[in-house]
């Protein structure tokens, strides 16, 4: 899948490696993230949980605070790999830290899995009613 100028290819890879990457040593629920800022660069993260669960970051708020923390700030697409049947799409959480990057919701998510499952969205439709300050 490739549109948009996106290189779905490239981003999948990034998710999936930055999945084979979590510590998920409680759920085994393994997720990985590759963003793509607007300047081209790919950022991945993944999950990470703790014993305590309320201090577990998702994978995608990973990838956000990890190209934050390097000067991006600014975003085209999400590639998220999750495991099973159906593709997994990103908690409340995650859907409202992105939205405060994607003021126009534009921002474009494709979920999947290694075992072919796959669905694509806009932010705008993951999240319809984003809270802003802006």
């Amino acid at each position: 899948m490739s549109g948009g100028g996106i290189n779905w290819p490239a981003l999948k890879a990034a998710a999936l490696a930055a999945q084979g990457r979590a510590y998920v040593p409680y759920s085994e629920y393994r997720v990985g993230a590759a963003l793509l800022t607007s300047a081209g660069e790919i950022v991945a993260g993944c999950n990470v949980e703790n014993a305590t669960y309320g201090a577990t970051c998702c994978a995608e708020r990973t990838a956000v605070f990890s190209a934050v923390a390097a000067g991006h700030t600014s975003f085209r697409a999400i590639a998220v790999a999750t495991h099973g049947a159906d593709a997994g799409t990103p908690c409340g959480i995650c859907r409202q830290v992105l939205a405060e990057f994607s003021e126009d919701g534009a921002l474009e998510v494709l979920c999947f899995t290694p075992e072919g499952a796959e669905a694509r969205y806009t932010l705008a439709e993951l999240l319809p009613h984003a809270f802003a300050l802006k």
